[in-house]
């Protein structure tokens, strides 16, 4: 693997996206960066930083009851959630206060959610957070399994997404293809890295990489 390289977010210097050049693997598609996120999501200060910067696209108007973290995006949504409520977010949960949550996965790979956590879904208006939106596919998953618990999707918050809108539903971001204009995802049965026999580097999902 080479070296990081980053991009730091020009409002706030703990905002930074690292990144390694290469061919990786992911659920989805095959992309020519991996996105290193992980202090990101779990070093306290930086987390705390990017949870607040995605606060900073909504509007005192919006209204969200539950921030569904998605790819271990937890700690951020936590930070997330105390900025909204700060910034004059409010819910319409009896408390007046935000459920950070994430799914669970079934043995299809279907996100779902159990009895006991169905409340904090079924009628909640949702934000949907993930770490990175590539092909959009657990985006879609997502927003289906939001769907069948009677949950309405009120946004979707991303640190780097390529999409800027899935279902309709636009896609607020730190960083973007704007960033990092050369990024690109294949299918797996169309990827011009596997055309030209460039190896593989990793596979990846959203818990990190394993290096072949």
């Amino acid at each position: 693997m080479q070296d990081y390289k980053k991009i730091d977010y020009s409002k706030n210097k703990d905002v930074v996206l690292r990144y390694i050049p290469g061919h990786f693997v992911t659920p989805n598609s095959h992309v020519n960066y991996y996105m290193d996120l992980t202090d990101m999501k779990s070093r306290q200060r930086e987390a705390r930083a990017t949870g607040e910067e995605l606060a900073e696209m909504y509007l005192s108007s919006d209204v969200i009851d539950t921030i569904l973290c998605l790819n271990s995006m937890e700690v951020v949504g936590a930070y997330l959630a105390n900025k909204l409520t700060k910034a004059g977010i409010i819910s319409a949960n009896s408390h007046k206060t935000m459920y950070v949550t994430s799914p669970e996965y079934n043995v299809s790979g279907q996100m779902m959610f159990r009895d006991n956590n169905q409340h904090m879904i079924r009628g909640k208006r949702v934000l949907i957070l993930i770490d990175t939106a590539t092909t959009g596919a657990t985006l879609q998953s997502a927003i289906r399994s939001v769907g069948f618990y009677n949950g309405t999707i009120v946004g979707i918050s991303a640190i780097f997404s390529v999409a800027t809108v899935v279902n309709n539903i636009p896609i607020r971001s730190l960083y973007s293809t704007r960033d990092l204009p050369d990024y690109a995802g294949y299918s797996f049965d169309n990827c011009p890295l596997c055309k030209a026999n460039v190896p593989i580097d990793a596979i990846c999902n959203g818990f990190g990489y394993s290096l072949l």
